[in-house]
């Protein structure tokens, strides 16, 4: 840098003359790092959930020390108001470096604290306060009652601090490898509760054991203002992996569709199956089997398996109320109704306004849709808990190929932070487990769209014969699911309903996915509409 830069460079820097263990506490600093300058900071980062809405300003709810002897950083609570009149709360862990080799990046604001220059940045990219977090935690006390909370599991046996890393590119949170063997993911979106992935976790690895989840190590809370335990970060098992369920069926699916023409499949005389009739694999006729391979039918096996064990686990607990299973009732049949019309009225208003972007097959699918826009509402409104007989339990919630890892033959499933466009307390209502089932088959139904989109010049046969054989392939993914997962469910008696009763609540949810799932088409890739809008016109001609 020359003389001329750093002269320029002094001369933008704000001056405290308090120390930095007082510097929150002086209403100068506060008023220059709230400005336009925390909230550009804040607009760039990739886990700002709000681009899509307009910022009014940000305001410090509270903020709180993380340290360890003389180190001390702090932890911002922060409440970002938007012009149109809601709020969203963010967890912005801040450090003071005078060495510009720790601010390459994240640097927020150049300060001078006590004559020492320097930078405010995101202490997440320091490998000091990495390090100190963890300490804590392998540290912690059990039944910690301060208002800084550090827990660590009585399973945990951590090893001395030796490096950290980044995990990778992520939307919502920061995750941090630690020693090569845990993760600790620092939650950026925060609520005023525990947050379900904290709450999941610690519950399935242990109370439960159940072994096909990161197993829980640690965490850290703050009590806040109105004594809520807000999760700050979460500390699990590092499972070694090949990648997650989605990579790896796609590449499974790249080979499905390119035996069509290897093996000289005949698209029209493929075998079709009802939607939902459930199959063990040695009834899957010949002709699929030659055409998809026996592998990808046992590895759904074994992904039914590991989805009905987290199932089963979550439905056997009879202490916790958080976690008891419960039965429909009319204050379940009142919120579901009231959610789902809502959000099928926002996704109509979204297609009417947007058909224009649409073209092809995605056209005429959105103008059906408008078209039977009373019938799919009816659908909604259709639901009658006095008809069901099965449990509901707490669910993954966002369930679909993303949140699992590949393990050799072997399936973990991860992130039960629930779905995104939900309110914390929407995330722990009860759902029928088959909530799950149906992002699932959501999500295999996107697996197969996104391999015909992703490679137009590979499979020399009309988009149209690639789409049935698609569909058709689908209901064979379905039913062998199915018959795994439903055989263990009944085995460890969690009720899930009669056949008639599973039908309809899958059907059901897979409409309210398909409608959810639509709304993120039409925003980020209208050609990708026609996936949602297939899913919905399928299920509603069933």
């Amino acid at each position: 840098m020359s003389k001329t830069e750093s002269d320029t460079k002094k001369k933008n820097q704000y001056s405290f003359d308090v120390p930095w263990e007082q510097l929150l506490d002086d209403g100068s600093f506060m008023k220059v790092f709230l400005s336009e300058v925390l909230e550009q900071y804040v607009q760039k980062q990739r886990w700002y959930g709000g681009k899509s809405s307009t910022l009014k300003y940000i305001e410090l709810q509270e903020y709180f020390r993380i340290q360890q002897r003389e180190e001390v950083y702090y932890g911002l609570l922060l409440e970002v108001n938007f012009e149109e009149a809601f709020y969203q709360h963010y967890f912005l862990p801040i450090a003071f470096v005078s060495d510009e080799n720790f601010a390459e990046k994240d640097r927020i604001l150049p300060v001078s604290i006590k004559g020492q220059e320097g930078y405010i940045i995101d202490a997440v990219n320091l490998e000091a306060f990495r390090k100190l977090v963890y300490e804590r935690i392998l540290s912690a006390e059990p039944n910690d009652t301060t208002r800084v909370r550090y827990h660590k599991s009585v399973e945990f046996q951590g090893t001395e601090y030796s490096s950290s890393k980044f995990m990778g590119l992520e939307q919502s949170n920061t995750s941090i490898i630690i020693n090569g063997k845990s993760v600790i993911k620092f939650f950026r979106r925060i609520y005023a509760d525990k947050n379900p992935d904290y709450e999941m976790s610690r519950f399935l690895s242990e109370r439960k054991g159940f072994r096909n989840t990161p197993a829980y190590q640690g965490s850290l809370s703050i009590m806040d203002a109105d004594n809520a335990n807000i999760t700050i970060a979460l500390m699990q098992e590092l499972v070694p992996n090949q990648g997650d369920a989605w990579d790896y069926l796609l590449k499974e699916l790249h080979k499905v569709f390119s035996n069509l023409e290897y093996k000289g499949i005949r698209i029209e005389r493929l075998p079709d199956i009802p939607l939902f009739e459930r199959l063990k694999i040695r009834d899957v006729p010949p002709e699929i089997i030659d055409w998809a391979g026996l592998k990808v039918f046992l590895r759904l096996q074994k992904l039914a398996q590991r989805t009905a064990e987290m199932h089963i686990a979550l439905g056997s607990e009879f202490e916790d109320t958080a976690f008891t299973p419960t039965h429909f009732n009319g204050d379940y049949e009142v919120w579901l109704k009231n959610r789902l019309l809502y959000q099928f009225q926002n996704r109509l208003n979204m297609v009417e306004n947007k058909l224009s972007r649409l073209e092809g097959l995605s056209l005429e699918l959105a103008e059906e849709f408008l078209e039977r826009k009373n019938e799919i509402r009816k659908r909604f409104v259709n639901f009658d808990w006095t008809k069901l007989k099965g449990e509901r339990i707490r669910v993954h919630g966002d369930y679909h190929l993303g949140q699992v890892l590949v393990q050799g033959d072997d399936f973990y499933l991860l992130d039960f932070e629930g779905e995104p466009e939900s309110t914390i307390r929407d995330r722990k209502v009860k759902q029928p487990p088959l909530k799950d089932i149906a992002g699932m088959f959501r999500s295999f139904h996107y697996a197969i769209y996104a391999t015909i989109f992703n490679n137009p010049d590979k499979y020399p046969f009309p988009q149209e014969s690639l789409f049935k054989a698609g569909e058709i392939l689908y209901r064979y993914f379905i039913g062998v699911f199915l018959e795994t997962y439903v055989q263990l469910i009944q085995e460890n008696n969690l009720n899930i309903g009669y056949s008639a009763e599973r039908i309809f609540l899958l059907k059901y949810c897979m409409l309210e996915k398909a409608v959810y799932e639509l709304g993120y088409e039409m925003n980020s890739r209208p050609s990708w509409a026609v996936i949602p809008l297939e899913g919905i016109r399928s299920i509603i001609n069933d």
